[in-house]
């Protein structure tokens, strides 16, 4: 009786096969965009208005777009800050969609008049000292905003944004990459950190740099997340890899409480 010749694939051709196959058969999530705007301001009269006009006319008319989950919020160092602020994270599908957002809001005659006492002030009284707007681009491996799953108040809520600058913009890719590919962004998500978006910065103030939100409960909620990340073996390990040092040269934190008209 003839032998038949039996061809074995080797496990890692048949690991590298279905890799291949789920790539085409599910495309990866296109990145989204996001756009921060932060208010500047310097009296209650101001944070009145900007806060009526964002409330009242922006947020809604941006809603009316089908621009959805944007998150508005206050700097906790508001009362002994004399530049105060007010932080707007709006999402985009892409980065023309910002170009196409004011002149969609010139056509809205709802938020013309909800917005009229802001957008017809004048020279001597206005309404902010200044606006910042940062463009930013999801990771790869965060490529949409996620809603943070809070049960706690939000007069409670602390809301985390970081920005880490780098020396140069090679450090810079390679931050990311230690928070893609090298797990950070992994680690994050097995504590629980409720991580809003990780992006990086297009274009700002400050760059090259990268942008990221956590969110907790209170500040006792935010205290005990950070002391389980740092104790961590995942970021032990992490930390002392040769290839991910000096890439971050300055580290801002933000603390942030969300406004009782923000969508999360």
């Amino acid at each position: 009786m003839k032998k038949r010749n039996h061809f074995i694939i080797p496990a890692f051709l048949i690991a590298y096969l279905f890799a291949s196959i789920t790539i085409y058969a599910f495309p990866k999530t296109p990145s989204e965009y996001y756009e921060i705007r932060v208010y500047h301001y310097a009296n209650a009269d101001q944070e009145s208005g900007i806060s009526n006009y964002l409330q009242n006319a922006l947020v809604p008319a941006l809603h009316r777009q089908g621009i959805l989950k944007i998150g508005v919020f206050k700097s906790l160092a508001n009362d002994t800050l004399a530049d105060k602020t007010i932080y707007v994270l709006i999402p985009l599908r892409s980065a023309d969609q910002k170009l196409s957002i004011n002149s969609k809001l010139d056509e809205d005659a709802a938020y013309r008049n909800a917005g009229k006492d802001y957008l017809d002030a004048v020279f001597d009284h206005p309404p902010y000292t200044r606006i910042e707007s940062i463009m930013l681009l999801a990771f790869p491996l965060a490529p949409q905003m996620n809603v943070p799953q809070l049960k706690g108040a939000r007069s409670e809520r602390v809301y985390e944004l970081r920005s880490y600058e780098s020396a140069t913009e090679k450090l810079h890719r390679n931050k990311v990459q230690m928070f893609n590919e090298g797990g950070e962004i992994t680690l994050f998500k097995r504590l629980n950190f409720n991580a809003v978006f990780y992006a990086s910065v297009i274009y700002g103030s400050k760059t090259p740099n990268l942008m990221y939100m956590t969110t907790f409960e209170n500040k006792e909620d935010r205290e005990a997340h950070w002391k389980s990340f740092s104790d961590s073996p995942e970021w032990k390990k992490l930390s002392a890899e040769p290839g991910y040092q000096h890439n971050v040269s300055k580290v801002d934190i933000t603390f942030l409480r969300p406004t009782d008209y923000s969508d999360y």
